[in-house]
């Protein structure tokens, strides 16, 4: 059986949970819950019903996952996992809002049909319906002091994601960043709520201190290099499988790791990346010395280390069987993909 076909249980649920969760807390506000429902891939811009896409929920299945491998009964975990793809997609609605994309997921973005201010508003809810759903932790026999324990995580990992777009903004306006500061940002942006996904998941499982901290420790690797394998794909991926225009990310002169990593050893890149436009001859130039400095190598040897560390992390977890050949699978997919 394939992993797709091993995952397909698990996304039903998470799927039926957010629409729940959704539905219970917006009945009165068709409007403003209409716009998560798009955002969320559920109906179109006039409110009706449609198949959008709606992203791979790697962040709850890794949730489920981790709670199944610890013991626990994953079916416990899922307010916890509709929660995390909750408060993932509330982020993305407010990206776009700050970095000003008018598409995601092949359809145009909750701000550019209803406006800043309203997609604002649709990401507040979304917050809030995330941390609704957690709480139900409570409906699943969960301990109160559990559900809080859970809810303290899940909101530290709020801040440390939040963070880490603040930095990912601040960027855009220096020219002192290094490759340190970047990684700081990911960690935050990226890698927090990866990590946190497959903590909670031991935490219900009421996995000991342990075998959590290597189930987060593998979360944050692997955050860490999903990170790292986008950033080489926004510069050399296809433009056929990852939808973006060829070099996009030096075109819209972008902090990624290996666009950095240049910047530190090249005076002819920074002084390129200073001019008001970039023509295609421009990136195909940056991309040159990109490739001059060992930029790409190095960004992908690092994704391979932080990769090995992932695996490593699982290993030392000590999962039941089952549950941990597919984290280890959907890892190997995640940071062997082309998109």
């Amino acid at each position: 059986m394939s992993l797709e076909e091993l995952l397909s249980p698990y996304i039903s649920a998470i799927n039926a949970e957010m629409r729940t969760m959704v539905e219970n807390a917006g009945e009165s506000h068709r409007d403003l819950f209409g716009m998560l429902r798009y955002h969320l891939g559920w109906v179109d811009a006039s409110f009706e019903q449609c198949d959008g896409r709606s992203g791979k929920r790697v962040r709850p299945v890794l949730c489920l996952l981790s709670s199944e491998g610890c013991g626990g009964n994953w079916q416990q975990a899922l307010p916890a996992a509709a929660a995390v793809e909750l408060l993932h997609n509330f982020s993305l609605i407010h990206d776009d809002v700050e970095d000003q994309d008018e598409t995601r997921r092949g359809r145009s973005t909750v701000w550019s049909l209803w406006g800043e201010a309203q997609a604002i508003n649709a990401g507040d809810t979304l917050f809030a319906v995330s941390q609704l759903a957690l709480l139900c932790l409570g409906e699943k026999g969960m301990s109160a002091s559990k559900v809080v324990e859970a809810a303290r995580l899940f909101n530290e990992t709020c801040i440390a994601l939040t963070g880490g777009q603040h930095l990912d903004i601040e960027f855009e306006s220096r020219d002192d960043v290094m490759v340190e500061d970047y990684l700081t940002m990911i960690e935050g942006k990226t890698a927090a709520l990866v990590s946190s996904s497959c903590e909670l998941g031991a935490l219900i499982a009421g996995a000991p201190v342990a075998q959590r901290e290597h189930l987060r420790a593998f979360g944050r690797h692997a955050g860490l290099a999903f990170q790292m394998l986008d950033d080489i794909l926004g510069i050399w991926g296809d433009s056929r499988t990852t939808g973006k225009p060829v070099g996009a990310d030096i075109v819209r002169r972008k902090k990624t790791l290996p666009l950095l990593h240049c910047l530190e050893r090249s005076e002819e890149l920074r002084a390129l990346m200073l001019q008001d436009t970039l023509s295609e001859t421009d990136v195909r130039r940056a991309k040159s010395m990109l490739e001059g400095t060992g930029s790409r190598e190095y960004a992908e040897q690092l994704a391979r280390r932080h990769h090995e560390a992932a695996l490593n992390a699982l290993e030392r977890a000590n999962l039941y069987d089952a549950a941990a050949e597919m984290l280890r699978e959907l890892a190997h997919k995640l940071l062997n993909r082309r998109r």
